[in-house]
């Protein structure tokens, strides 16, 4: 699937499947230790209250959020995203429905720090208008990965075994931990020992199939809430 520059809103898969897509690679990624950082010093995939994020501590940053029953907001930035640049200004919150978080948004926008905002609702996708001459928003190289399946199962099956199964599960939203955690390399692609606690409490966070108690019920040691 190809991402525009810049992006449209229909370049992004339902919000639920990127949600479920995000939400896998947090899992497989997540270990105690970097639970324990604050977000500012984290990098790479991972969920807490505020949603799900990817940071690469330098050149990108984003935010998936949800915002109630079949609501998501995604936004954050690229360094290829023109938008903050652009002159005449772009308001990327033009057009934006009441339920985003304008608070965190508005900061974001006052520090220059937010390249893009999309919205999810009633089944589709939606972002300010932009004019012709902005050349890009940051989304391709940004989101690249998990709009691309191919290039995100590349990704997982260096966690996962059938990482193809696993993943669809995760996107019908059905993928129970037990399964996830079964199906798991003993090592992660660097070969440190799986941190299967993290791994069980970053997929409860998603709610991918409800919350669980694989580990306690496998006899692993348990995992929190």
């Amino acid at each position: 699937m190809t991402i525009h520059r810049p992006g449209r809103p229909e370049d992004l898969p339902p919000g639920e499947v990127l949600w479920a897509r995000w939400a896998l690679l947090a899992a497989v990624e997540a270990t105690t230790e970097a639970e324990e950082r604050p977000a500012v010093h984290r990098t790479g995939h991972w969920i807490d209250g505020a949603g799900l994020h990817r940071d690469d501590s330098g050149c990108t940053w984003w935010i998936l959020s949800r915002g109630g029953e079949g609501r998501f907001v995604l936004y954050g930035e690229d360094e290829s995203s023109d938008v903050k640049w652009h002159r005449p200004p772009i308001d990327m919150l033009a057009g934006c429905p009441d339920w985003l978080p304008h608070g965190e948004l508005r900061d974001r926008l006052e520090g220059y720090e937010l390249g893009c905002v999309y919205w999810y609702e009633d089944g589709a996708w939606s972002r300010a208008p932009y004019p012709d001459s902005l050349k890009d928003d940051g989304l391709d190289c940004g989101l690249g990965d998990f709009v691309d399946r191919d290039r995100l199962l590349g990704e997982l099956a260096l966690h996962i075994d059938d990482a193809a199964a696993v993943l669809a599960d995760a996107e019908a939203h059905r993928l129970e931990a037990r399964l996830l955690l079964d199906r798991l390399g003993p090592t992660d692609p660097d070969g440190a020992p799986r941190d299967l606690p993290a791994v069980a409490r970053s997929l409860d966070r998603a709610i991918l199939a409800g919350r669980t108690t694989a580990l306690q019920d496998s006899g692993r040691p348990g995992a929190e809430a």
